[in-house]
């Protein structure tokens, strides 16, 4: 099966690598015990026990608007919802499941709300669908079910049908990318293989092509991640998803770079987790987003909600400040990827080059004590350049040895010097490079 692609489609890939920077949100009946999303897997809490947060569940405080206005002042261009995560629990009314949060306390369609909110604050609106469900009673019990080391319920597989489960799958999917407007991108979670006896999940579980087939269907135009073990193909994903990691490089398959998505998140949990510590700070998240922009790829950084709807105060701080930076930075990630492999990146910074302004942006990860920075790779290509928070003029400098400002310069055809401030300026500075005709750009 080979599933043609829109040319809708690509066109809404190239402005989704243009935008750079999207909000992921996680949201569901497990910020009520808020000690991480996979609680129910990690605790191995049964149907019965795990039942009173479904009957407790009321976000009463839910203000996506709210939540959309701090996606937008953070520069974030798109989002993404968990519309129904691993516990099985839909935000949506669905009508295929009595597992819903118009069945709560909440009494209200979340996803409409979201969907609505997101798209008149100007946000493109993407969708999470967890391909897992440990509350069907077709879902064949696995090595991460809650339920996997009880005899009895491992017993009952024999009685489980994955077939009717897929067919509850691709009907929910149905019911989310026809009743909510225009979708941007869908992101399913996850694939999993057999380990040794246990059962794992693929493309036959989640009959994937099938899958891919509705979605290009119905709403054609709509990005599709690549956790439907499907990467052997070239039409059943249209970007990668690394989680949680640093990438060294540009991801290639085949030699050939492809677009590319990192999943991170604030803290070590996806889900509101009350007592989690290990919250990254404003400027490391900084880094990552320039670091992930450099080689080419997007930012998707998590948010995970209260139990009553809110962004918890270390979410907010965050999400401001990475605005306050984009405020004055943007330019810098917006429409930016990696700079042509001549440009040498100078020690501890990282360069993004927007192709179309001819631009090419010096992040500096570390502050250099002397006040200047070697730059190699350009030699007479750059017209001008300065800092980019206020547009304050960096000193090109180029010669043998000035004695009146003491600066000691090596010669050479392609290496200048840039001539910084003593005081650091901002968070993670940027110099903004106009360089000599795109021509010169290999």
């Amino acid at each position: 099966m080979k599933i043609p692609k829109s040319t809708e489609l690509k066109k809404n890939l190239v402005r989704w690598q243009h935008n750079r920077l999207g909000m992921f949100i996680h949201w569901g009946l497990y910020a009520m015990p808020a000690r991480h999303e996979w609680v129910q897997s990690k605790e191995k809490i049964n149907h019965e026990d795990y039942r009173k947060y479904f009957e407790y569940f009321n976000p009463d405080l839910y203000d996506p608007e709210e939540w959309a206005d701090y996606a937008a002042k953070a520069g974030m261009k798109y989002a993404v919802l968990t519309t129904k995560h691993h516990e099985g629990f839909c935000l949506w009314d669905s009508k295929l499941t009595d597992y819903k949060a118009p069945n709560t306390r909440c009494g209200k369609d979340l996803l409409k709300l979201y969907a609505d909110a997101f798209r008149k604050a100007g946000i493109r609106v993407g969708l999470y669908y967890s391909l897992i469900d440990w509350h069907h009673p077709h879902f064949l019990c696995d090595f991460i079910h809650p339920m996997h080391e009880n005899e009895a319920y491992m017993a009952e597989n024999r009685n489980r049908d994955m077939k009717k489960y897929a067919e509850y799958l691709h009907g929910q999917v149905e019911e989310i990318l026809t009743g909510y407007g225009e979708i941007d991108m869908i992101f399913f979670d996850f694939s999993y293989k057999h380990r040794g006896e246990n059962i794992g999940k693929g493309r036959e579980g989640w009959q994937s092509e099938e899958l891919v087939k509705l979605c290009r269907k119905l709403q054609p135009r709509m990005l599709i991640n690549d956790r439907l073990d499907l990467v052997d193909t070239d039409w059943g994903w249209d970007f990668i998803t690394p989680e949680q990691i640093n990438i060294n490089g540009v991801p290639k398959r085949n030699g050939i770079p492809v677009p590319w998505e990192t999943c991170q998140t604030f803290s070590g949990s996806w889900g509101y987790f009350r007592d989690e510590y290990t919250w990254k700070s404003e400027e490391q998240l900084i880094k990552m987003l320039v670091d992930t922009v450099s080689k080419g790829g997007n930012l998707l950084l998590n948010v995970g909600p209260t139990a009553r709807g809110e962004f918890d105060s270390r979410a907010k701080e965050r999400l401001s400040g990475i605005g306050e930076w984009m405020r004055r930075h943007s330019e810098s990630i917006y429409g930016c990827t990696t700079a042509p492999e001549e440009f040498i990146t100078p020690r501890d910074c990282r360069y993004t080059w927007n192709p179309e302004t001819n631009r090419l942006y010096l992040h500096l990860f570390s502050w250099p004590y002397a006040g200047k920075i070697k730059v190699e790779g350009l030699g007479n290509k750059i017209k001008y350049a300065q800092l980019l928070n206020d547009n304050s003029e960096v000193i090109i400098v180029n010669g043998t040895y000035d004695f009146e400002k003491n600066w000691e310069i090596e010669t050479s055809e392609d290496t200048i010097h840039l001539k910084v401030p003593i005081q650091k300026p901002d968070s993670v500075p940027v110099i903004e490079i106009f360089l000599e005709s795109v021509d010169l750009i290999s």
